[in-house]
């Protein structure tokens, strides 16, 4: 069924609401729909499955790959703007020519696909969105099956969070859930059906990352920017484990560091496994 156009010519509700969808929290997570724009975010929306309620773009102008997107996703409506609008809803210095309006899908740990070896990453209230979508990025290229995001964290559908994946968000499975105590339940299992050790980073860890064996089963806890890994977090790990470093900073940012040991993982799960993929 073709989507429903409605050409926008003021600040109407319509518009408002996709300005309240990328500008606060509490409207995404009421409405359970998000703000996405970019070419690398879109494009990796394509085909992953996600429901696309709204596109919203300048009637007028358009590229090939607009036209293309516009005729070939599937959307409840599509929104035409005024130039004006269109400059006043992007949040990018130069305008996009498309935003989506996704619908959320539901926080469930079963939409988390359990492969052996396992390789997941449970990321402990992180502050900064931008961070969140770095990591999400960063487990994507290093070959991580799904994200967990616990506790009251940096809001995994803020527009910076987005962007900042690359549209990784869209290809590979995060669940957010309120608390680390609600995972344990889910965390034995990994551990009886599937071996998995749980390893968590610390800055104050006697063990350093390359002397630790990820060759099996793992997960990977990732801390707070300020406070690291929460007690309850550190109680849950096998191991925790640091990364070494000469310089008078007292810790690394949490995505420098989540890349350091992600790619660390994934190093050694290559030596073991010759088909491992290049």
């Amino acid at each position: 069924m073709p989507a429903k156009v409605v050409r926008v010519h003021s600040e109407s509700g319509d518009f408002q609401v996709a300005l309240a969808l990328r500008d606060n929290r509490n409207k995404r997570q009421k409405q359970r729909e998000f703000f996405v724009e970019s070419v690398a975010c879109i494009n990796a929306l394509r085909g992953s499955g996600w429901q696309v309620t709204t596109f919203l773009y300048q009637s007028e102008g358009l590229s090939d790959w607009a036209r293309d997107t516009l005729a070939n996703v599937e959307a409840e409506r599509h929104l035409q703007l005024t130039p004006e609008l269109m400059q006043k809803l992007s949040a990018r210095n130069e305008p996009s020519e498309l935003v989506a309006i996704v619908r959320m899908p539901s926080d469930d740990l079963a939409r988390i696909p359990l492969r052996d070896p396992l390789f997941l990453v449970v990321v402990d209230r992180p502050k900064s969105p931008g961070n969140l979508g770095t990591i999400l990025r960063t487990a994507d290229a290093f070959g991580v099956q799904g994200v967990v995001v616990t506790g009251h964290a940096a809001d995994l559908f803020d527009p910076q969070s987005v962007r900042a994946s690359l549209g990784t968000l869209f290809t590979m499975p995060v669940v957010r859930i309120p608390s680390s105590q609600t995972l344990e339940p889910w965390l034995s299992n990994l551990k009886r059906d599937h071996g998995a050790r749980l390893v968590g980073t610390s800055a104050r860890a006697k063990t350093l990352l390359s002397e630790n064996d990820f060759s099996g089963a793992t997960v990977l806890f990732l801390g707070n920017e300020t406070a690291g890994l929460s007690a309850h977090c550190r109680s849950l790990c096998d191991e925790l484990v640091g990364i070494p470093q000469r310089g008078n900073a007292s810790s690394l940012n949490v995505a420098s560091a989540a890349a350091i040991s992600l790619y660390e993982i994934d190093r050694q799960r290559r030596i073991r496994d010759p088909r491992a993929p290049e």
